[in-house]
């Protein structure tokens, strides 16, 4: 009983301790954005992340609005209410399905790497290079990853949104032949600006999450107790998605029940 209350409480401090850090670490990175000496490296970071990382989100928006429309479709049916299909397609991809699942996307593609490059040059002293040049490394190479995914999260899930949309219109409509006129008069109706502002504060949100988890589970690699080497690189890798993708669905419920 008393060794479990003790892994309990080291446990519940470090965790208290990662987060304090996690904290400390974003703040820096991101009081550094704002330098104009840093636009030329967060351009290229927004090519990596969200440029590179359109292909796959427009893809899985794409067959989630597909599968949107096909299951849908087939329930309403059932109740004569096929009319609602445009509605509730288009809600469920900008209120929800939209920014978790292209937030989950990114970090699994975009994310993934930016712990592992960073890590990498981590463990062969790069980072510890850049020191000696006296050059910030957190400005260097933290703050324009930061800043990428702030502007491309958002980017990012307006296109899965619109392509998940016509996702729903190909099957619910020129498959299953629902009206057209009524798919997108509802769409129209049906969305609010208070929807798509909600859906844009989550990108945000979760933008900071998976960048700051990413970049600080690379950038102390070298600290990790669990393996060291090589072997931490990709312990560390591991770490920054899973924990991203957690931290995005218990964001998700927070920004969620404070916007409702």
């Amino acid at each position: 009983m008393v060794t479990f209350f003790d892994f309990l409480g080291k446990s519940a401090i470090d965790l208290v301790n990662n987060l304090g850090a996690a904290t400390i670490f974003f703040s820096k990175s991101f009081v550094m954005i704002f330098r104009p000496k840093q636009l030329p490296e967060i351009i290229e970071q927004v090519y990596h992340i969200g440029a590179r990382s359109s292909p796959i989100v427009m893809l899985v928006g794409l067959f989630t609005g597909m599968v949107l429309g096909l299951q849908l479709y087939y329930a309403f049916a059932k109740l004569g209410s096929e009319g609602v299909l445009g509605s509730v397609i288009a809600l469920a991809l900008i209120r929800e399905l939209g920014p978790v699942l292209a937030a989950i996307m990114i970090a699994a593609r975009a994310g993934s790497s930016m712990a592992a490059e960073i890590g990498i040059q981590r463990i062969s002293e790069q980072i510890d290079a850049l020191y000696t040049m006296r050059i910030d490394p957190i400005e260097y190479l933290i703050s324009p990853r930061i800043a990428a995914s702030i502007i491309s999260f958002p980017l990012l899930t307006a296109f899965f949104d619109l392509i998940g949309i016509l996702g729903g219109y190909l099957t619910g409509v020129v498959l299953l032949g629902a009206s057209e006129g009524n798919y997108w008069s509802r769409v129209q109706t049906s969305v609010d600006w208070v929807d798509v502002r909600g859906g844009f504060i989550k990108t945000l949100v979760f933008a900071v999450i998976v960048s700051t988890i990413c970049c600080f589970q690379g950038y102390f690699t070298h600290m990790r107790s669990d393996s060291h080497g090589a072997k931490s690189v990709s312990f560390s890798t591991t770490s920054a998605v899973v924990l991203s993708c957690v931290m995005i669905l218990i964001a998700d419920y927070v920004v969620t029940s404070f916007l409702m």
